[in-house]
């Protein structure tokens, strides 16, 4: 099995390790159909812990490979980093100004729709880059880079599969507890993972390029996912009379994701 796979082509390969994250993001979203009621203090937890899940990855996963990456690559990191990070953020931050302003009607209704769909788009914002790594991981096998192995590449995208999986119950739950069914909670959740394989084989076909961009790219996806912790996630999971306790499920996603990330280098 494992030398077929290391007989395909580089992007036949990236496809397949995409693949592999995407169907991990399936089962964090499937997370919705084991509860049986929706209680307010377990999703305030459960909030609580997928904040503390993004901030993690926001740095570990996105905003430090960045820099390094631009360090690499000899550019800017510092400006790098900064026009990326505060890119992202301010997309979603106009994204929410103009869908307030053509927002004619201030329902509870209304507000749930904005607050779901911002999580949506940004955790997907922050799959393409990483379906991008993946592609470069293993497209940059055919150049014999130094340090560039099909194990490192393994590594990595089973790294990122990990990650995926509180990333898919990050929006299949909140959105449940938004009164949305199970199942369009499930298929909302695992489709933010569908743009890791689209953007693996991408980065595959265009990885010289690619390359050169992608410092950027992880910056941008750390500003939004930062961006929606502190609009959204935080505040939303506060609400719970029991803020100290949830505060503290935040501490416990955080720990989790950095020991994760650390440990999958």
């Amino acid at each position: 099995m494992i030398e077929f796979f290391s007989n395909l082509s580089p992007i036949y390969q990236a496809l397949i390790a995409a693949l592999f994250t995407w169907s991990v993001t399936i089962l964090g979203a499937s997370i919705v159909f084991f509860f049986k009621k929706v209680k307010k203090g377990i999703m305030d937890a459960l909030l609580g812990f997928s904040a503390g899940v993004m901030i993690a990855a926001s740095f570990w996963s996105l905003l430090n490979p960045a820099i390094e990456m631009a360090n690499s690559l000899k550019m800017n990191s510092c400006f790098i980093a900064f026009v990326g990070f505060f890119s992202g953020g301010l997309l979603l931050f106009i994204g929410d100004k103009i869908y307030t302003h053509f927002s004619k009607k201030k329902s509870i209704s209304n507000d749930k729709i904005k607050r779901c769909a911002m999580l949506i788009f940004s955790i997907t914002l922050h799959n393409i880059p990483e379906g991008l790594v993946v592609g470069v991981a293993f497209g940059s096998l055919v150049y014999n880079i130094p340090g560039s192995s099909l194990a490192s590449a393994i590594t990595l995208a089973i790294g990122i599969g990990l990650q995926n999986f509180p990333e898919g119950s990050a929006i299949s739950l909140p959105l449940r507890r938004e009164g949305i069914s199970r199942k369009k909670s499930f298929f909302y959740g695992q489709l933010s993972g569908i743009v890791e394989p689209i953007s693996a084989v991408l980065g595959a076909i265009l990885v010289l390029k690619i390359r050169t961009i992608l410092p950027f790219l992880l910056s941008f996806a750390a500003g939004a996912m930062i961006y929606v912790v502190v609009e959204e996630l935080i505040p939303e999971s506060q609400t719970n009379k029991r803020k100290d306790l949830m505060a503290l499920f935040t501490l416990i996603g955080f720990s989790v994701m950095m020991i994760l990330d650390i440990s999958l280098g």
